[in-house]
């Protein structure tokens, strides 16, 4: 990975270490409180009016996060799809799309009826949730209010899911939910560049609803005067490979295996894989949302060579074929538990349909 992104990490947790971190950090500090002060002003703008903000016909919940990447939207997205899904709505996401090159005003990745843009278009996330709800419409656009108005338009949803929308306050939401990481839920407290939050911590007072992620057992009953619902993350015990074939893990634990994650945290891919019980003879961290270029891929292959088996996250499974490598590449996809679900869910739908 990266080098500043292993310094970057380091800063915010444990803390800067030696002469030379301390430097850095204190030189980047006034730079932190500017940024988090810019985004303060920002907020204010809105409330006060200064920035208009559409309100959608339909019921709007975003899910966001306060950190920057890794607390684990895309899974609670795809919980939320397939929970409201049971509940007889038909709900839409609207995404940004970071990371595709799309550059129109609209992307329709999918309009319910299969995907109609490439990962590389629309970006990682929005791609896998289209592939992971093949009827649910997931449009993109950077300016997401233009996105809400065309599903109002073709009357395609009976409400949006704003996918990493707690900082996008150009549209209104009717509920705001906000995921922390458990480990560490405020990282080291303060805004990029020293810390990873995206706003200053007094922003959570904006959210409706908490959900740690990345929980073991339960941890904390409140959380900055909230009641606090808790999740974890756990792989697939089905192993795909690249070429749409069904494996059960517990078949790949004899193996050798080369594993490789671009995503926000990719050891704590690696530390799943090692808990099911499989041999990661070497694992090579990559960068969130990276490109496999040629270059990278002939690395791989070299690197796994002598090997059984390659593994890989669902999210970059989507910009994968099986030709790319010489060894089968199997992708294990990330579910999550969320602790009282039941209750959980009723609370947030009653919030979303009183409005």
């Amino acid at each position: 990975m990266d080098k500043l992104t292993n310094l970057h990490r380091r800063l915010v947790a444990p803390g800067a270490k030696g002469p030379l971190e301390w430097t850095l950090f204190l030189l980047l500090l006034p730079f932190s409180y500017a940024y988090g002060v810019i985004g303060w002003v920002r907020n204010r703008c809105y409330r006060i009016g200064c920035f208009s903000s559409y309100r959608s016909q339909l019921p709007v919940i975003s899910v966001g996060n306060l950190a920057a990447g890794g607390t684990g939207k895309t899974p609670v997205v795809d919980w939320l799809v397939k929970e409201f899904k049971q509940q007889g709505h038909h709900p839409a996401i609207v995404s940004r799309g970071f990371g595709g090159n799309f550059s129109g005003s609209v992307g329709i990745v999918s309009a319910g009826k299969g995907i109609l843009m490439s990962s590389a278009e629309c970006g990682d996330e929005p791609y896998l949730l289209a592939k992971r709800n093949p009827a649910c419409p997931v449009l993109i656009a950077k300016k997401r209010s233009d996105a809400i108005k065309q599903l109002e338009q073709k009357q395609l949803a009976d409400l949006i899911i704003l996918d990493d929308g707690f900082q996008h306050q150009a549209v209104k939401r009717d509920v705001d939910l906000v995921l922390l990481d458990s480990t560490l839920p405020l990282g080291n407290g303060k805004p990029l560049p020293v810390g990873n939050l995206r706003e200053f911590p007094a922003a959570l007072k904006r959210a409706d609803f908490l959900l740690m992620t990345r929980t073991t057992g339960h941890q904390r009953q409140h959380f900055m005067g909230f009641e606090v619902f808790e999740s974890s993350h756990q792989l697939s015990e089905v192993a795909i490979t690249l070429d749409g074939k069904s494996v059960p893990v517990r078949q790949l634990k004899d193996l050798r295996c080369f594993a490789f994650a671009g995503i926000a945290d990719p050891d704590n891919f690696f530390v799943g894989l090692e808990t099911m019980g499989l041999n990661l003879s070497y694992r090579l961290p990559l960068a969130d949302h990276t490109t496999y270029h040629e270059p990278l891929l002939n690395q791989i292959n070299r690197a796994a060579f002598g090997m059984d088996a390659l593994l890989t996250t669902e999210k970059d499974a989507v910009k994968l074929s099986a030709n790319m490598f010489e060894l089968p590449c199997y992708q294990i996809a990330l579910k999550i538990k969320i602790d009282r679900a039941e209750i959980f869910f009723d609370r947030l739908s009653c919030c979303l349909w009183s409005q």
